[in-house]
């Protein structure tokens, strides 16, 4: 028998739940957490709505759940903050399947147990769409957070891995025919990156000795690479001059290179780190994060973004909510 939300209601759903929790942890109204001694607080908030950021075409309930993690560490990530924990608010139909219910949970936990991370609370009510609420919660040691507003004009532009690869990936999702041209591993690779994306928590040991020395100002490209780029010069008041873009050669067989360069400019969904940093530091900072990464160009004064074919960055393509 296919149990249902409705079949268990919430005092029977609750110990299925919990189950994916510390015990030591949960049980009480609230979670008490510590900060290191000298430590602030980073708190982060996504809202995933079904047949808006996931389907059952594209993803199934684990992947959910690892996206779902994942893009909030990412935002951790983006502050250079260490990750504490997570919430887990639910807006459930009440015939979901809780054979879903807990694939979404196991994926949850795969994602946060890569980054020793845990589930610390949540809530869950009846809706009539599943709604998915996280809020992350990480520490970054005071006045050595990466914010938006610190690029300095002569900063190089770095970015830890490629773009475009999640959007492809989306679109063979869809549409699995236009990848005749690709081979399993290549076909396979494009579907990961959307599926189980990596936050980028990896880059935090290296640009906290950075930050140590000099201001970073940075952002994850879950909204696309241009809109992290447009957002960190708009709050620092700069412009910049992108040099290049790397295109991974598996996305170029897929699409060609037009269509790649679009789809790495305004796919969204990569999480990937863009940071603004001393060319030295930016250097050194490749040499740690691997052959993906690369320094794409250099914030100069102004207010114009300007790509390397000489047209103006704009946000007219990139996602938008609303």
């Amino acid at each position: 028998m296919n149990l249902t939300v409705k079949d268990l209601g919430e005092q029977g759903l609750l110990p299925i739940l919990q189950k994916y929790c510390p015990a030591e942890i949960i049980g009480d109204d609230g979670a008490i957490l510590s900060l290191k001694e000298g430590y602030s607080l980073v708190v982060t908030t996504d809202v995933l709505v079904n047949n808006v950021h996931f389907s059952d075409i594209t993803t199934s309930p684990e992947d959910v759940g690892w996206r779902a993690a994942a893009a909030n560490l990412s935002d951790l990530a983006a502050m250079g903050a260490e990750p504490l924990g997570i919430t887990v608010g639910l807006a459930l139909t009440p015939d979901l399947a809780i054979d879903w219910l807990e694939g979404l949970y196991r994926g949850l936990s795969s994602c946060l147990q890569v980054y020793q991370t845990a589930i610390v609370g949540g809530d869950v009510c009846r809706a009539t769409e599943i709604n998915i609420s996280i809020t992350a919660l990480g520490q970054v040691a005071k006045n050595e957070e990466i914010r938006r507003f610190n690029a300095k004009v002569g900063d190089s532009i770095v970015i830890t891995g490629y773009h475009g690869l999640s959007r492809a990936g989306l679109e063979l999702l869809f549409h699995p025919e236009t990848g005749r041209n690709l081979n399993s591993a290549q076909k396979k690779r494009l579907i990961q990156a959307h599926q189980r994306p990596r936050p980028r928590l990896d880059c935090i040991p290296h640009l906290q000795k950075i930050v140590k020395q000099f201001p970073i100002a940075g952002m994850d490209s879950s909204d696309g690479l241009a809109d992290a780029i447009i957002q960190i010069c708009r709050c620092s008041g700069v412009g910049a001059e992108i040099e290049r873009i790397p295109l991974h050669p598996t996305l170029k067989e897929y699409v060609g290179a037009e269509k790649a360069l679009e789809w790495a400019l305004y796919g969204g969904e990569d999480f990937e780190l863009v940071l603004c940093l001393p060319p030295d530091s930016a250097r050194e900072l490749l040499e740690k994060v691997g052959e993906e990464g690369a320094i794409i160009g250099q914030i100069v004064p102004g207010k114009e973004i300007k790509l390397a074919d000489g047209r103006n960055l704009s946000l007219s393509s990139g996602f938008q909510h609303f």
